[in-house]
């Protein structure tokens, strides 16, 4: 494509999606290329309870085709496309994909999302949203009066296994250590829960069973030992971390250690002028569908604002 577009959009998850509605309405015609996992992490959730508008629920896919064909009722033009490398060095900024293509835009708008870290268990994929999950915030609720596993020692691990109480009937945590890497206040909390049950040493090796269709337990290592055992169990929830999907941009974007984008506070604007980043690839706090929507809000109505200011 030889023309400079207004406005590209990196991404297809609610953020991206999002972003694209609110540019495409104010006429910047948006393109999105919607990367390695069209729809973002919502395509491996089996169903959507807590987003406000679906009060009988929705499935992940079946959401975000709806913020697709919204996205593009006003005009934006999607392409299952994904991007390899950046040139942001100058503008009009320059996106190549692996189809050997390569866009020219003026603003660009990242949502390229974050991706949970797994196992790399064989089973873990084949078992995502039937009883293997990354969110206990987006999954909790359909493990109620059920056992569950939660893998990981931070904080976030026992944010997890904390919240699960809620509707699990029992929480187990596997650690691979003897003691949490979570801080003091965080592993109190969970030891002095009756419901969760620690057990130290401890790596998830296998999951069972893919022929039943979902997950019916976990296949425990000894890190001392190598001993195996299995545990029955209902549920699987990984709290070993996430990785922002950013390195595309190394080098040519501030970001923490992690790889978050950073951008400047209370906004979507990166340290580039024209560069704007949405979504999980920017927000470690929060990852919800509803908020990456939100900020994919806040980055069209930004871009619209400084590509007014340039003319």
């Amino acid at each position: 494509m030889t023309d400079v577009l207004k406005t590209l959009i990196l991404g297809s998850g609610p953020a991206g999606y999002t972003a694209a509605i609110y540019a495409a309405r104010a006429n910047l015609a948006p393109l999105v290329l919607a990367g390695q996992q069209p729809g973002g992490q919502l395509t491996i959730t089996s169903d959507v309870e807590n987003y406000p508008g679906f009060p009988e629920g929705i499935t992940g896919p079946e959401m975000m085709e709806k913020f697709k064909a919204q996205a593009e009722r006003f005009g934006s033009t999607v392409l299952f496309e994904h991007a390899d490398a950046v040139e942001l060095g100058s503008r009009p900024f320059r996106v190549h994909t692996t189809a050997g293509n390569e866009y020219r835009c003026e603003a660009l708008i990242i949502s390229t999302g974050a991706s949970a870290t797994y196992l790399g268990l064989p089973n873990e994929q084949a078992l995502q949203g039937r009883g293997v999950s990354a969110c206990a915030t987006c999954d909790g609720f359909f493990f109620k009066n059920k056992v569950v596993y939660v893998v990981g020692g931070g904080d976030s691990a026992c944010e997890e296994a904390s919240f699960l109480t809620k509707f699990a009937s029992e929480v187990h945590m596997a650690v691979r250590r003897d003691v949490f890497r979570a801080s003091k206040i965080m592993a109190q909390r969970v030891l002095d829960n009756p419901k969760i049950t620690v057990h130290w040493n401890t790596a998830v090796t296998d999951v069972l069973d893919v022929s039943a269709g979902k997950v019916t337990g976990v296949e425990l290592t000894d890190t001392t030992t190598d001993a195996k055992r299995t545990a029955a169990c209902d549920g699987l929830f990984l709290a070993i971390g996430h990785k922002p999907n950013t390195e595309l941009f190394r080098g040519q974007l501030e970001m923490d250690e992690v790889g978050y984008l950073i951008t400047k506070p209370g906004r979507t604007a990166t340290a580039v002028p024209g560069v704007f980043a949405c979504g999980d690839c920017q927000d470690s706090f929060y990852r919800q569908a509803v908020t990456a929507a939100g900020t994919g809000c806040a980055a069209a109505i930004e871009a619209e604002r400084w590509l007014e200011a340039q003319h």
